[in-house]
């Protein structure tokens, strides 16, 4: 694909604050680099077979039992590698420890895999945090992936047309069933970013997939004509009997 100007010179001005203050890899901690080639062969990327929809991992492809009781909201839902390891590392360094040049070298498995799955994309968007939350952290680990992804692809990044309208609660140790109750009615999105188009929405981990779901439910009652989800990790195995899985995609 080609690589557009705007992503180029994102990616120099990173190479230059790294020149100036070498970084350490969100992995392992190796000293001059943001995320290391070891970390990188780590990773263990999510390869069928998986849901057709959700892409948790699953024995056959198809539909998960989950996604047959009740089809989620969002046209598909893929997400680049388990959440383990280095990998989890680096995104707990992304997401508490402002870490923000990770952002960029992690979005670079993402842009690989969108350009795999051939979606149709319009506008890409990251899920929203909250105002509380984002005082707090002063910054959306979400937007940190979205708009490299946006800048490399050429599409309008929006970060504007989907906003977090409710405080949640956390949603460590709740069922799916609670999880998707907790996130219900808490997004609203803007009409006329998102009326008649394609919608990315982009996240760091997707557990149940619950807050995908909630964003979904807004886009396209703003009459989105597709939502589409990519997070860069999940963890395997999540089900819905087993509510003490981490909840990595509370924000």
């Amino acid at each position: 694909m080609p690589v557009r100007l705007a992503y180029k010179l994102y990616q120099i001005s990173w190479y230059a604050i790294d020149w100036i203050y070498p970084p350490y890899c969100g992995g392992c901690g190796r000293l001059g680099v943001r995320w290391c080639e070891a970390c990188q062969q780590s990773v263990s990327i999510i390869c069928p077979p998986i849901c057709t929809i959700c892409g948790q991992v699953q024995n056959t492809n198809g539909l998960c039992l989950r996604c047959q009781r009740a089809r989620p909201n969002f046209t598909a839902l893929r997400s680049y590698a388990s959440f383990e390891g280095g990998l989890r590392k680096a995104i707990h360094r992304l997401k508490y420890s402002r870490d923000l040049g990770l952002g960029e070298v992690l979005a670079r498995s993402m842009i690989e895999l969108l350009d795999h799955l051939g979606w149709v994309i319009d506008i890409i968007v990251p899920v929203p945090l909250s105002l509380d939350r984002l005082k707090e952290r002063g910054y959306n680990q979400a937007s940190l992936l979205a708009l490299p992804m946006a800048m490399c692809l050429g599409l309008p990044y929006q970060p504007q047309a989907l906003t977090r309208i409710k405080e949640t609660r956390s949603q460590v140790g709740l069922s799916v069933e609670l999880r998707q109750q907790n996130v219900a009615g808490a997004f609203r999105a803007t009409t006329r970013c998102v009326q008649g188009k394609s919608i990315l929405v982009v996240d760091d981990v997707a557990t149940s997939g619950a807050t995908l779901d909630a964003c979904a439910v807004a886009l396209k009652e703003a009459d989105s004509s597709h939502v589409y989800g990519l997070t860069l990790a999940r963890p395997r195995g999540f089900h819905d009997d087993d509510p003490a899985r981490p909840a990595e995609d509370q924000k």
